[in-house]
């Protein structure tokens, strides 16, 4: 299957796993509890997103070169990628913050006024949406690294 051989697809998706894989020890390190529901979230060092683009772009330009449209399509693509994690959706993470925050002191002022039963199953926003610059930063570092050593292993 010629899906097998297609080596930018195999270091976007690289990428992605190494990084949400890495995030796990790290988190460890800062927090002392070992998570690992954190392969599967979103936000965190380092950034997944940043990781696939740009080993996407990166194995492009291997493949292609840099004057090529395709490049052209990835790095664009893998622009706005990086800016939306470190734009709109770490902001996204802020306003549920204070949402979260509103709801748990609406819920206070509620028991304060009547002593209804607090709901079990209350839904809270996620927080953790976005990346700060350094995690794209080492998100993307990580993506071209990983094209080039794959790229070795593609080829050789």
């Amino acid at each position: 299957m010629e899906i097998l051989d297609n080596f930018p697809l195999w270091a976007a998706f690289m990428a992605i796993i190494i990084a949400q894989a890495i995030k796990i020890p790290l988190a460890f390190f800062a927090t002392k509890k070992l998570d690992f529901s954190l392969f599967t979230s979103t936000g965190g060092m380092p950034s997944s997103h940043s990781a696939a683009v740009t080993a996407l772009s990166t194995a492009v330009a291997i493949e292609h070169g840099l004057d090529s449209s395709l490049f052209a399509v990835s790095a664009v693509l893998g622009i706005i990628v990086m800016f939306d994690a470190t734009g709109v959706r770490r902001h996204a993470g802020y306003h549920a913050t204070v949402l979260n925050q509103l709801v748990q002191d609406f819920n206070k002022l509620v028991e304060e006024i009547k002593t209804w039963p607090k709901k079990e199953n209350e839904q809270k926003l996620k927080e953790l949406l976005g990346h700060q610059p350094i995690e794209v930063f080492f998100g993307a570092l990580l993506g071209i690294i990983l094209a080039l050593l794959l790229h070795t292993w593609f080829i050789g």
